[in-house]
Order: C-alpha cells, then sequence, then structure tokens
C-alpha cells in the first residue's frame, strides 16, 4: 500500500489529485474463473473478499453492471446493529456488527464505524409492553440491549419532543449502544481495495446477460464483455435479485421496492446517537459533515427506481418535525432512494439456488448493509464449501416450502 506524508498529501490537495495511485486494478476480464460473483456493491465485494482470504480462492471476479458501490451499497443510511428478535436473525446480525467492529483493521482501511448507539422509540403503552418483551427476547439471544423509561429516552435524545398532546409522545424506548452508523462508501472501497490485493479481478461496466449452461448446472455468465466460465457464480445484486433469477429460470419469493432516504443541510451536533421509530418507521442520525441523514418506510409499490414518491418523503418529513420540532427551520439538501428487495418474511435468502452452481444472497430489503460482513462471510463459505455455515442455514431458500420462516416484519419492516 503507498503510503503518503504530510507534504505529499497537502500537494496532492493542490494539484487536484491527480497523482493518487489506483485502489484496485480494471483488468482485462479472464475467460475462466473459480468463482464469479454478480454484483459490485458491499455484500458482492465482501463475497469476493473472504474467498481470497479465508478460502484461498483468488481467481475470482466481480463482476458490476456500473461502478463499485453504485447501488445500495452508496443509497443507504449506513446504520449497523444486531437487535433482532428471533435467535437465527440475532445470530446472523450480530456476526456483521462483530465482524464490522474489526473491520477497519481487518482491512486497513478506515471504515468510520461509529457505535453511538441505537435508540428505538415506543409511542404508546401497548407499543412499550410488546418492546419489554422484545428486550427479553433479545437478552436472552444474547444481544445487549437495554430498557428505558420516556426520562430516560429524554436524557439520551433531549431534542425529543415533550409534549405529551404531542402527535408521537415518548413512552419508552429500548437502546443497543455497540450500533451506530459506518460510512458506506469506505466499506465498498476498503473491501474492493483489499480483494483486489489479495488478486480478485473487480470489472465495472459490465453486464450479465445470461448464463452459460453445461448438464442443468451454470458454468459461467454470458456478459456485455464476453462469456467467462466459472466453478461457482454467486448472486450479490439486491434490488435486481428477481431480474437476475429470471434469467437463470426461476422465480424467488422476493419484491422490489424502492426505500427512500434524504439528507438536511449541515447544523452544529446535536444528534449523537442514532433514533428508530417504530410507530412512524423513523429512523434519524447526523452524519460527521453535521447532516441530518433520515428516511421511514418503503414506497409500497414494485418499483426499479432509484428515486422515492412525494407522499412518503412527505410522511417522512412530517413525523420527524412532530418527534423534534427544533428540526422545522432546517432545509433539505438531496433526496434519493435504494432499491430492496424484501422477502415475503422480512428475511434474507443465503444459500443455494434451485440451480446448481449458482449461489444466493438477496431478500435483506432494509437491512442489506448493516449485513454486509456476514453476508460476505456466509455466501463465501457457501460457495467455496457447497454446504452452508449453521448461521445461514436457517436462511436457505427451503424455508418457504417447510414453512419454518422468520418473521422479521417488526424488526426489519421498518426502513433501517
Amino acid at each position: 500500500m503507498t503510503r503518503y506524508s504530510a507534504f505529499q498529501l497537502l500537494r496532492q490537495g493542490f494539484a487536484g489529485q491527480t497523482g493518487w495511485g489506483e485502489a484496485w486494478r480494471d483488468p482485462v476480464p479472464k475467460r475462466r474463473y473459480d468463482a464469479i460473483i454478480i454484483g459490485g456493491g458491499g455484500h458482492g465485494l465482501a463475497t469476493a473478499y473472504y474467498l481470497a482470504k479465508l478460502h484461498g480462492m483468488t481467481n475470482v471476479a466481480v463482476l458490476e453492471r456500473g461502478w463499485i458501490g453504485g447501488g445500495n451499497t452508496g443509497r443507504n443510511t449506513t446504520i449497523v446493529r444486531s437487535n433482532y428478535f428471533f435467535p437465527e436473525s440475532a445470530a446472523l446480525y450480530d456476526l456483521a456488527l462483530r465482524l464490522y467492529e474489526g473491520l477497519s483493521q481487518d482491512l486497513n482501511y478506515n471504515i468510520m464505524l461509529s457505535q453511538r448507539g441505537v435508540v428505538q422509540i415506543a409511542h404508546s403503552e401497548h407499543q412499550m409492553e410488546l418492546m419489554a418483551r422484545s428486550v427479553n427476547a433479545m437478552l436472552i439471544n444474547g444481544i445487549d440491549v437495554e430498557l428505558l423509561s420516556a426520562e430516560d429516552v429524554h436524557r439520551e435524545v433531549p431534542l425529543l419532543n415533550r409534549d405529551p398532546a404531542a402527535r408521537y409522545p415518548m413512552h419508552g424506548g429500548f437502546v443497543q449502544r455497540r450500533a451506530g452508523i459506518a460510512r458506506h462508501d469506505a466499506v465498498a472501497w476498503g473491501y474492493a481495495r483489499a480483494a483486489n490485493a489479495l488478486g480478485v479481478d473487480i470489472i465495472q461496466n459490465c453486464e450479465v446477460t445470461g448464463f452459460q449452461w453445461q448438464d442443468g448446472r451454470v458454468v459461467g455468465v454470458e456478459t456485455s464483455r464476453g462469456a467467462m466460465q466459472a466453478g461457482a457464480v454467486g448472486l450479490a445484486v439486491a434490488g435486481h435479485s428477481g431480474v437476475l433469477a429470471a434469467k437463470a429460470g426461476f422465480k424467488l419469493p422476493i419484491q422490489s421496492y424502492a426505500l427512500q432516504a434524504m439528507v438536511s443541510e449541515p447544523v452544529k451536533p446535536v444528534l449523537d446517537t442514532v433514533i428508530l421509530s417504530g410507530a412512524t418507521g423513523i429512523y434519524c442520525s447526523q452524519s460527521d459533515k453535521g447532516e441530518l441523514v433520515f428516511g421511514a418506510g418503503l414506497d409500497l409499490y414494485p418499483s426499479y427506481a432509484q428515486r422515492g414518491g412525494l407522499p412518503t418523503g412527505q410522511t417522512i418529513v412530517a413525523a420527524l418535525l412532530d418527534m423534534m420540532p427544533a428540526f422545522r427551520s432546517l432545509k433539505l439538501l438531496r433526496q434519493w432512494a435504494g432499491i430492496v428487495d424484501v422477502c415475503w418474511d422480512y428475511s434474507p435468502l443465503i444459500g443455494p439456488s434451485p440451480v446448481a452452481g449458482l449461489y444466493l444472497n438477496c431478500g435483506w430489503g432494509t437491512g442489506g448493509f448493516k449485513a454486509i460482513p456476514a453476508g460476505g462471510w456466509l455466501l463465501a463459505h457457501n460457495m467455496a464449501t457447497g454446504r452452508h455455515h449453521p448461521i445461514s442455514e436457517p436462511f436457505d431458500l427451503h424455508r418457504f416450502t417447510t414453512g419454518r420462516l422468520i418473521d422479521e416484519a417488526a424488526g426489519a419492516g421498518i426502513a433501517h
């Protein structure tokens, strides 16, 4: 890795940053790989990195239709947490959080992890009762959470509306203090650079148009840059998982929606944690630049558009301002949306597809960013060994035929 002195950094700044070395190569695609990952977002890059690091598979390609991190990885609100209800989900997301906690050191790249805590709010006595039950379940699952009274919540977040006549009054909540936020593009770039250093080919502007077959097995892909053969192919394309599955001849139990968010103009530090509201779907944090980053639930109509509708946007802003009236004078800077693929039970799909040689990492819905390290780690295990890791096994596609669903709608159904 190239290291720069303080003087060299200053000179680069004044020179228009034209002398930096490339963070990863721009290779010519090979005709044959041991493994191909379709999708150059966080999950795809993490899969390639763990294939190379943990399983010794370095003849690997990551194929990205656009540019690295240009999909959902660059279009989210960067929250990481593991406070889920079911034991299977708790194990999955806590694996991700533990990996996040060591990721800057592992990748030798600062992902700007800020474990500032996530406070989830209850707005009624009924919600508070259910929240207490959820906290008990999480503690049994080994997740570090604390139940909060209304006064506790106001001490954690002084800006919250204290008016008992507010549309969304505060009745309490709970906090996971290990949770927080990370820098989304740093996660993608860190994995890309580390995978590249281990020999992985990262091929951008390469659209997969079809699959190569032999005896009913996927043995490669057809792309806009030519055909490539592979011993195993992994799908990590988030909102376009259904599209790629259709090209392989099967249908997934998922639907794609737009999930929008927005940022305000920057202000001085006023919010030192992340807040989530189950009743409104609102979540909000403050970036290191001072912007408020917030959003809420899905635009509930199927869409592949990377933008959201005005009605949902109005609902998001109205709920946020009722909860924190001090923000009413702020201006919005920009708005965007990611395309999220939602499974029927709001839990992901990890493991083999109905077609031999093709493996799935999809259906993360609103939880994709927080799961990046675990999603990549588990898909790499599947592709390298041909079998499930115990953490990924409950999330196999077969659960939709056995009925062993993992219904995390309450934990994952809002946008966070």
